[in-house]
């Protein structure tokens, strides 16, 4: 006798999912301060430590949850370890434009790609699935590339770090998506395959004598955090988000990039400048069509 179909998760809010992605998208929005803090470690040491300490904290998150039988069955598949791995390698793409951008004084171009974000996942779900935009929509996604070129005319040169981390996490989150595996399991087996190229970065960068992990006593304590402030949000979120309806996501995902946004203008002090006042309010335009949009359908 076959066990009975479970049924289905009903599509509503619930206190407890939207505690939950509210402390995520939070969590994110602080995340420029702790990487600024950073500013004097290279980039890539950055990347490396936010793999190897996410593994340990990943871990014991999954041990708590009881959710390890998954992990080992995927483990056992080169299929679920190939798509792995491309989400892996996206992930990290994105990370290293998101600490680049931050230490170098960019994080109003972080916020416009994070902005950008959900406009892209639209786009690619018309293109690559099939699926019909709306009028509003598409109105959406014009405004907003239309703001891209209002950038790239005024600086002379396309906004690459916004357009790198947008299109980093579109096409992780697609992929993301597709890949057979809880979202606490898959990043478990992301931050694994990624682990021994970060392991070996890290030894190799020590024996040239080039590693600030053990040199400065403040940046090394700041490096150990690094698992933490990575693995916890997107942990946290995950468990969040199946708790909650998806409009109710898609507002709740503008948090994060108009904290980095205050941030950069407020605490790091960045040019606000002509371009980006004609080109953020048209993106916060295309992004009040787009969620009008999502609310009454």
């Amino acid at each position: 006798m076959s066990d009975p179909v479970p049924a289905p998760t009903k599509n509503e809010d619930s206190p407890k999912g939207l505690f939950l992605a509210i402390a995520a998208y939070l969590m994110w929005g602080f995340l420029p301060l702790y990487m600024k803090a950073l500013s004097a470690v290279p980039v890539l040491e950055v990347l490396a430590h936010r793999v190897v300490w996410s593994v340990p904290v990943a871990g014991a998150i999954l041990i708590w949850l009881g959710r390890t039988a998954d992990l080992k069955a995927a483990l056992r598949s080169p299929r679920m370890i190939g798509m792995a791995a491309l989400t892996a390698g996206l992930i990290s793409v994105n990370w290293a434009i998101y600490v680049w951008s931050i230490q170098s004084g960019q994080a109003l171009e972080a916020a416009l790609g994070y902005y950008i974000n959900p406009l892209f996942s639209i786009f690619l779900g018309a293109v690559l699935l099939g699926e019909r935009m709306n009028r509003a929509q598409g109105a959406a996604i014009a405004l907003a590339a239309a703001a891209v070129a209002v950038l790239t005319w005024e600086a002379g040169r396309v906004p690459l770090v916004a357009l790198g981390l947008t299109v980093s996490w579109g096409f992780y989150a697609y992929l993301k998506k597709r890949l057979p595996l809880g979202p606490n399991q898959g990043f478990m087996l992301e931050v694994l395959i990624l682990s021994p190229l970060a392991l070996g970065f890290l030894l190799w960068q020590g024996a040239q004598g080039g590693l600030v992990f053990g040199a400065d006593a403040g940046l090394t304590g700041l490096l150990l955090l690094a698992g933490v402030v990575t693995a916890v949000p997107l942990m946290v979120y995950a468990n969040g988000a199946k708790l909650l309806r998806l409009s109710t996501i898609g507002i709740l995902q503008y948090i994060a990039p108009t904290m980095i946004f205050l941030t950069a203008v407020f605490v790091f002090g960045e040019e606000f400048g002509t371009a980006r006042a004609v080109a953020f309010p048209m993106i916060w335009a295309a992004l009040v069509i787009y969620t009008g949009s999502m609310l009454k359908r």
